[in-house]
C-alpha cells in the first residue's frame, strides 16, 4: 500500500468488530521515520472470553512499539481491542495474536506486547511476546504494571 492510503474508519462513524480476524486495522504514515522513538498503547481494560467456559477473561494490556514507515491509528487499535469481548481465545494466544497482527500490519523495528490477565481460578497469568531485542539509544521505560499481589 501506497503512503497515501486512506484510514477506513478514522473520522467516521464504525461498527465495532464482531471478531479479531474481521477487524480492520488501519496504519497511517509516520511523521518521523528517520528516528527510532517509542509509542506506546495502554489497554487497562481490555476483556476476552475463556474459550472453554465462555466466562469473561480482564487484562491490562501494554503495547510498545518502535515505528518504521507506519503508525498504527488508534481509532481502530480501539475497535481491534472491542472484538475481543465475544472472542474465546486462551490468555497465550490473544496476547501473541495482538502482537502477530501489528507487526504484519505495520512492519514496526520492533514491537513488544505485556499481557496482565486478571486471575481466573486463583491464578493471574501474565504473557509476554517482543520481536526481537530492543533497538538501541530508544528509551524503554518499564510497562508499569506490577505483578498481581491480590490484596497484599
Amino acid at each position: 500500500m501506497s503512503l497515501d492510503e486512506t484510514p477506513l474508519v478514522l473520522g467516521r462513524p464504525a461498527e465495532i468488530p464482531t471478531d479479531p480476524e474481521t477487524a480492520t486495522l488501519d496504519r497511517v504514515p509516520n511523521p518521523h521515520p528517520d528516528v527510532d522513538y517509542l509509542i506506546r498503547f495502554a489497554v487497562p481494560e481490555f476483556t476476552a472470553l475463556c474459550p472453554i467456559t465462555g466466562q469473561p477473561d480482564f487484562a491490562h494490556l501494554v503495547i510498545d512499539y518502535v515505528a518504521d514507515q507506519w503508525l498504527i491509528e488508534s481509532k481502530s487499535l480501539k475497535l481491534f481491542m472491542h472484538s475481543f469481548r465475544n472472542h474465546g481465545s486462551f490468555h497465550e494466544a490473544t496476547t501473541v495474536m495482538i502482537g502477530k497482527r501489528l507487526v504484519e500490519r505495520l512492519a514496526p523495528r520492533w514491537l513488544r506486547i505485556g499481557g496482565y490477565w486478571y486471575p481466573r481460578g486463583g491464578i493471574p497469568i501474565d504473557v509476554f511476546w517482543q520481536t526481537g531485542r530492543p533497538l538501541d539509544g530508544v528509551w524503554l521505560p518499564d510497562q508499569g504494571v506490577a505483578s498481581y499481589r491480590g490484596r497484599g
